[in-house]
Parts: structure tokens; C-alpha cells; sequence
């Protein structure tokens, strides 16, 4: 069963998330931030990881920790649902265009975290949102998944269509890493024989 269920209560931020990654994109996810939980759906659907997340933060102060403390749990429960990540095809990618949005994802299931983001968001806010915001998601959630994510914009005019490109863009290429690579399903997807 490669699911998993991670909660991380702070001072600042009381969060729940389960995930399926053998699920089929089904989701549930509240966390106060509407726009954020536009992007999590969006994460959920175009992954097929199902995903129920249930997140309480210091609004009064913004929504900085919320977004970010809900990417730590969801690596940790990436992490922790993938196990020793026997069979999984470990690497993905996608280029996704939206609208005037293009944005390309490449990413390894490597243990080694790292972030490689050039995505400009030509506006500070969409909506309430703060769009910053974007890259510390995607910072916490390779740092705790330990994934080597690389995100580049191409092409992009409006913040709320590149963002989204973004979020789908990293599904899809999660998508592919996590699934089970049919004619290696009983390795482990490295010559070192762990990951």
C-alpha cells in the first residue's frame, strides 16, 4: 500500500495530509488559502495522488506558514508513501502549456533535494494570494519529499495561468516518477541500489 498519512502541528500551523499514490487524483483539500487549495486540487487531479489535506494557520499574520508547512507535510508524505522506492520509474518530466503559460518540469525521486526555480510571476498578488508564495511550496516540498525539482516558465503574461502551468507541470512529471515501471518493478531505480 504506498499511502501515507503525516500531521505537523507548530505554534504557527496545524496540518493534516493523506495521500494515495496509487490512487486517481481524488481530493479534498481545506487549508484557509483559497487559491492554494485551486493549486493542491490541481496537484491531486493531474498526479493521480489522491490527496486529503486539512490545514489551520496564523492567517492574522499571512498565509507564509500555511503554504509552506503544507509542503513539508506533503513531501514527508511523499517520502514516506514511496518507502525504499522499489519499482517506481523515479525520474519524470513534463512541458505544459496553459494559455499563454509554458511551463517545463524535470524532476528525480533521488533522496538528494534540490530546487531550480526560474519562474517570474509578473504580479506580487493573485487575488489575496501572495505569489512568492509558489516557489516556498515548491521549496519545502522537494527539500522534505527529497526530490530534485527543476521548474522553468518559458512563457507566461498572466501570474494565475503561469502558477497553475506550474502546480499541473509538476504533477504530470510526479505522475510518471511515482508509478511502477512494469519491467523493473522489484528494484530499486539505481546502480547503488538504494535511493
Amino acid at each position: 500500500m504506498r499511502n501515507a498519512t503525516v500531521t505537523r502541528k507548530t505554534a504557527e500551523t496545524d496540518i493534516s495530509v493523506t495521500i494515495d499514490l496509487d490512487g486517481s487524483g481524488a481530493y479534498d483539500n481545506q487549508t484557509g488559502v483559497g487559491f492554494f487549495d485551486h493549486m493542491l486540487d490541481q496537484l491531486a487531479r493531474h498526479s493521480l495522488i489522491d490527496m486529503t489535506i486539512r490545514a489551520k494557520g496564523d492567517y492574522h499574520i499571512d498565509d507564509h506558514h500555511t503554504v509552506e508547512d503544507v509542503g513539508i507535510a506533503l513531501g514527508q508524505a511523499l517520502s514516506t508513501a514511496l518507502g525504499d522506492k522499489r519499482g517506481i520509474r523515479r525520474y519524470g518530466a513534463c512541458l505544459l502549456p496553459m494559455d499563454d503559460a509554458l511551463v517545463r518540469t524535470a524532476l528525480d525521486l533521488s533522496a538528494r533535494p534540490y530546487l531550480v526555480w526560474n519562474v517570474d510571476l509578473p504580479t506580487a498578488k493573485i487575488g489575496s494570494f501572495d505569489t512568492e508564495l509558489v516557489r516556498e511550496f515548491f521549496q519545502a516540498l522537494s527539500t522534505h519529499g527529497g526530490i530534485t525539482l527543476h521548474v522553468d516558465a518559458l512563457h507566461g503574461l498572466n501570474s494565475h495561468h503561469i502558477a497553475e502551468a506550474a502546480f499541473k507541470s509538476v504533477a504530470r512529471a510526479l505522475r510518471e516518477a511515482v508509478e511502477v515501471d512494469a519491467r523493473k518493478a522489484d528494484a530499486v531505480p539505481s546502480t547503488k541500489g538504494a535511493l
